[in-house]
């Protein structure tokens, strides 16, 4: 989705109103409004899905997706309901259908025969990379630390992964991401330190000698 730039006159107005008020603006049919939170919002949604699904094209229309669908649901739209939570409860119900696809695609595929070397339906480059191999090189050590994280995250329990994005990655309050995921603020928060818990144990050697 390319970037949109709100001009004119109206555009500091329209950037200090609320979200709430730029969708009730929206639904009521003011399509500048609507350019105003993807501009403010397509940033943290991205980074929320790329980092649940891990592919950049896919984030990429997933986001699509997340837009196409608020402006379907426009009408449907209450003003009391908080715009941010709304929009991440779209992004989010969007990954666990793009997680239970992913799961059934990898059951499938222990079944099917293994290709050759040729093939370019090969594993992931952090599924086939072993956790602990270390880059022995300073230009290659960045993206092997990040991988080890993604794949740290990745391991993470559903619920505690998903936790942990929209806290670390999209900066959402506890209270918020309860909202999100339909649990208790307290719930939520149990989730994220048992998730920070879990990070430091895997990625424990980072610091170590």
């Amino acid at each position: 989705m390319d970037e949109v730039h709100s001009t004119g006159p109206t555009s500091m107005a329209q950037e200090a109103r609320t979200d709430e008020v730029l969708m009730a603006s929206f639904r009521d049919g003011e399509v500048r409004a609507f350019d105003v939170l993807v501009v403010r919002h397509r940033r943290g949604l991205f980074n929320f899905l790329l980092r649940s699904v891990q592919n950049r094209s896919r984030a990429e229309e997933m986001l699509q997706e997340v837009f196409l669908r608020v402006v379907r649901s426009k009408d449907r739209y209450e003003h009391t309901a908080k715009f941010t939570t709304w929009v991440y409860t779209i992004a989010r119900n969007l990954c666990v259908d793009e997680s239970r696809r992913a799961k059934f695609r990898r059951t499938v595929s222990l079944d099917a025969p293994r290709r050759g070397d040729g093939s370019e339906d090969g594993p992931a480059m952090l599924d086939s990379v072993a956790a602990d191999q270390v880059a022995t090189d300073d230009a290659a050590a960045a993206p092997q630390i990040r991988g080890r994280i993604a794949r740290a995250i990745d391991l993470l329990p559903d619920d505690q992964r998903e936790v942990f994005l929209m806290r670390q990655v999209s900066g959402l309050s506890f209270k918020e991401i309860g909202e999100i995921v339909g649990a208790p603020e307290n719930t939520v928060k149990s989730r994220m330190r048992y998730a920070l818990d879990k990070l430091r144990t895997e990625l424990a050697d980072f610091h170590d000698g």
